[in-house]
């Protein structure tokens, strides 16, 4: 006989049904930031997260989801615009639709019972994320998998795929589909083929950032795509990306001069378009230059 019913959170309330004897998380309501959905509710195992249960939430930021997880149905996290991790069991389970659709937070799907102090984990977490945000290739959301040789190969394909597309393609057709209002900027191909190489560079961080398994050849391709935008080149999308999305994350900028990306013909500009904002970046590439590219003292010249 099934039944209904409602788990309190800290400060929130999960919605289920019975059915027979599992449990279907039906919705949630709520301020919580981080969310567990727990293993047995009502004496009966949670098998399945429902259909559009946590759709369009606005203040979770983490969900956490029981080894009994079975099934998540159509758009069960769609739309949560914060939602930036969720842990889970990697095994088989049945997935429905865009489960995460229009989830621009979300950079890991962790392993609940994964090693988060092991480096090889925390990498797979952002590759899997990103076959949903990035790659767009739903045949590699594959739990069971993740990780191995095969699905390491299958990724950087896809990766590689994306890397080589041209930076014009799919304009036409986007302006025949009527897809963007006329007259908007997103009708202009130069803005257009800007945001193509952005999503390329946020790409290619990401892969470099977490290289588990990352063939050789593949790291310096994508090392040079990024040398060929930073700042002082004909398109600047790399130095673009860590500022604009990153302008206060020291990995980003320990990424871009382990790059190369930090040099003596662009380090002045960088410093200029920095101008009075993310103080402590821009303290730390100064002093970074001048322990490594000049005998003079940078900050006889900038001011922060």
């Amino acid at each position: 006989m099934n039944s209904s019913g409602e788990l309190a959170t800290e400060r929130g309330v999960l919605e289920y049904e019975r059915i027979e004897n599992t449990i279907r998380i039906t919705g949630y309501r709520g301020k919580d930031t981080a969310v567990e959905v727990p293993a047995i509710m009502d004496g009966c195992p949670v098998t399945c997260i429902g259909k559009k249960a946590f759709l369009s939430n606005k203040m979770v930021k983490q969900i956490s989801l029981p080894e009994s997880i079975l099934r998540i149905e159509d758009w069960a996290f769609a739309f949560c615009s914060k939602l930036s991790k969720i842990l889970l069991p990697y095994h088989s389970m049945e997935i429905g639709q865009g489960i995460f659709k229009d989830c621009p937070a979300l950079v890991q799907i962790i392993d609940e019972h994964g090693d988060e102090e092991d480096s090889r984990t925390e990498d797979i977490s952002y590759l899997l994320a990103a076959v949903m945000s990035q790659l767009d290739a739903f045949y590699l959301f594959d739990f069971e998998n993740a990780g191995t040789a095969e699905w390491i190969f299958r990724w950087d394909v896809r990766m590689r795929q994306l890397m080589q597309t041209p930076d014009a393609e799919g304009f036409s057709k986007m302006l025949l589909c009527g897809e963007e209002d006329y007259g908007s900027r997103e009708n202009n191909l130069d803005y257009y083929m800007e945001q193509r190489r952005k999503a390329k560079v946020r790409l290619a961080m990401l892969r470099l950032m977490h290289d588990h398994a990352l063939d050789i050849s593949v790291r310096k391709e994508l090392e040079a795509y990024l040398l060929d935008h930073i700042k002082g080149q004909e398109t600047e999308e790399t130095w673009l990306v860590v500022l604009e999305e990153h302008g206060d994350d020291l990995r980003y900028y320990q990424f871009l001069t382990g790059l190369g990306g930090v040099r003596e013909d662009n380090f002045q500009a960088m410093m200029e378009d920095l101008g009075d904002r993310h103080t402590e970046m821009k303290a730390w590439l100064m002093n970074y230059y001048s322990k490594n590219h000049t005998k003079k003292d940078a900050f006889a010249d900038f001011e922060l």
